[in-house]
């Protein structure tokens, strides 16, 4: 079933979200429904808490950008408790946008090799060294879980500069070519 995502400003982007049961039989159903909202907004990752769960669940799938970054083919997973450790080496800074911030993208600087640790949803736990295009696809996504989004990595100015057009996302004053939830409204 194809979900909502979330929008920025929505408390549940902001939250830390809790851990997850890897082996709780509606994680699966989840998972498909996750994949099938990630697909049908473009994206190449989804957490949870951008459907509204505060869930330490990410899902991936980055073959659709493999032609220009090789260490992406094939590479379709699905993270339940996801712990990122950074690992030495080279930062390198690209242009990200978030399923969950319509329009926008920033350049953000990110390192470019990590360790993966993670369970699948039949409870088994894996490991893996992650680099490149990879690396920065799952880090933006577990930012997620902590609570945070790509533009907490820009700078303040930046930050500032983009004010307007995250004050439209929040108001509703956006087009989007897939389903969206809105922040609450504020009570005046």
């Amino acid at each position: 079933m194809k979900l909502p995502v979330y929008l920025y400003g929505h408390p549940v982007l902001r939250a830390v979200a809790a851990d997850a049961d890897p082996t709780a039989p509606e994680l699966k159903k989840l998972v498909d429904d996750m994949f099938e909202t990630m697909y049908a907004s473009e994206g190449v990752g989804l957490a949870a808490p951008q459907i509204g769960r505060s869930e330490r669940i990410v899902v991936i799938d980055a073959d659709p950008v493999a032609e220009t970054f090789p260490e992406c083919k094939g590479r379709r997973l699905v993270l339940v408790n996801p712990d990122v450790e950074v690992l030495d080496g080279e930062k390198v800074t690209r242009s990200e946008g978030c399923l969950s911030l319509p329009g926008l993208s920033e350049n953000v600087t990110r390192v470019e090799h990590i360790r993966l640790t993670w369970d699948d949803p039949d409870g088994v736990e894996h490991s893996e060294e992650i680099s490149g295009f990879l690396a920065r696809i799952v880090q933006h996504e577990c930012d997620h879980l902590e609570g945070k989004m790509y533009i907490d990595h820009v700078s303040a100015i930046r930050r500032q500069l983009l004010r307007g057009k995250l004050n439209n996302i929040v108001e509703g004053r956006i087009r989007c070519e897939y389903p969206v939830k809105y922040a609450p409204r504020k009570r005046r």
